[in-house]
């Protein structure tokens, strides 16, 4: 109010100094005035005018200034406004299911669990995107698009992607890559949705799998230090589990299958998107950044998907054996503050620090199974590996990360006990050499 009453003062006094000028041009009686000649006064004149001129010229740029400012301020306004964090609630927050499908007509059996444990279709809409073509995998889902009212989106680029020779037989995770972003960008940039839950046409789930994602959104968003939310532990195989399907952690691990993101995140990614293996590129630091994901102790989801591009790699020994949780976990009644960073890791630094430390040997031997959790360090590549097959967990690492780990810590379950392989207090973080 104070600005604007200033600014009309402003004005007032240009438009009265103008009127007196315009007075004294005209009425002034020529001739000689106190000895001084009408040229002289004209001249006199003149000069004031300028210098009127000027000072009404920087009058007019203080204007300028205080209408930009007036304009900068309402802008700054309706930044805040529009951009301050509200507090999200998960029935707040629309997330689709994305269910990325190929040429599998046993798509059927994930879908019908998908709208079997649906409990809100509007929260939770089911978008298939489809690859390949394949007409008989179209025409299964075009059954649910009348029926449960799921949205079908196809590719539509099909064609062979053209790889030379030493390539070419890995032209499926070409193909799957490309689709991936291409879906993607439906749900973010077509369908403007802020997360997704993307999962595949050969995943079941478990009855709390939509439960166990509406809880940990609010974690997910909330925290920068985490970048996705996963259905899998990759070492959740019958019997290196616990009974307490609770269990939540975080890892340093991209696990996928079945995994959630923010559209903020795709923002930063999806301009990059490799052209094939996204889900090693996922794994990568340029990527990962140092942040890391929520994964539970028992699976949300498993596979049955026997063949694919990976052409059933790792399903006969490993996958085949994961344990998928049948009980409904309340996760939204739950307090998960926990997740986040600030309490998490000094909380998990101390369990692990407080833990008994045991040889490999002993550890199979059971003769401590009267502790409810025992350490085993590693300082090499090689000495993980060995003792991750004498136990029975993955022993791979991808960009150096251990499979499920966090701060370099491997947990899992071993003859009902739990066991933490860790590496030495000295550990400055990840190789990426080690591969």
């Amino acid at each position: 109010m104070r600005r604007k009453h200033l600014v009309g003062v402003v004005v007032v006094i240009f438009l009265t100094w103008n009127l007196l000028m315009y007075y004294m041009l005209v009425s002034k009686n020529p001739g000689k005035i106190g000895g001084v000649s009408v040229k002289d006064q004209l001249r006199n004149l003149q000069g004031d005018i300028e210098r009127q001129l000027s000072h009404n010229s920087e009058l007019l740029q203080q204007l300028r200034k205080f209408r930009e400012n007036e304009r900068a301020e309402k802008l700054d306004e309706e930044i805040r406004r529009t951009t301050t964090p509200r507090p999200i609630r998960a029935e707040d927050t629309i997330i689709p299911i994305l269910l990325i499908a190929c040429d599998r007509t046993t798509v059927s059996r994930s879908l019908d669990l998908l709208i079997k444990y649906n409990p809100n279709k509007k929260r939770f809409p089911i978008i298939v995107s489809q690859d390949c073509g394949h007409k008989p995998t179209a025409d299964v889902i075009q059954r649910y698009v009348g029926e449960y009212g799921i949205q079908h989106i196809k590719h539509p680029n099909t064609s062979e992607i053209p790889l030379p020779w030493p390539q070419k037989k890995f032209q499926g995770y070409y193909k799957l890559s490309r689709h991936y972003k291409w879906a993607l960008n439906q749900v973010f940039h077509t369908f403007n949705y802020s997360a997704v839950i993307i999962v595949e046409d050969d995943l079941d789930i478990s009855p709390d799998f939509y439960e166990y994602f509406s809880a940990t959104f609010p974690v997910l968003h909330q925290d920068p230090s985490l970048w996705c939310v996963s259905a899998w532990n990759d070492n959740g195989k019958v019997g290196m589990v616990s009974e307490e399907a609770d269990l939540l952690y975080r890892t340093d691990f991209f696990p996928g299958l079945g995994w959630m993101m923010e559209r903020s995140m795709w923002i930063e990614i999806g301009p990059k998107w490799p052209e094939a293996f996204w889900d090693d590129w996922m794994r990568h630091p340029d990527q990962r950044k140092g942040r890391a994901c929520i994964r539970p102790e028992i699976c949300r989801t498993s596979t049955f998907g026997k063949k694919g591009v990976s052409k059933g790699l790792f399903y006969e020994k490993h996958l085949k054996f994961i344990k998928l949780n049948d009980k409904f976990v309340p996760f939204t009644k739950t307090d998960l503050s926990y997740l986040s960073k600030e309490k998490y890791d000094p909380y998990f630094a101390k369990l692990v620090e407080d833990t008994p430390e045991v040889s490999v040997a002993e550890a199979m031997s059971g003769r401590r199974s009267n502790m409810k959790a025992l350490k085993i360090l590693y300082s090499t590549k090689e000495e993980f590996k060995s003792t991750a097959k004498k136990l029975g967990i993955m022993d791979d690492f991808k960009a150096g990360v251990p499979r499920v780990a966090y701060k370099g810590v491997v947990s899992f379950m071993y003859k009902g006990q739990r066991i933490y392989l860790t590496p030495p207090p000295n550990w400055t973080g990840y190789d990426v050499k080690w591969s």
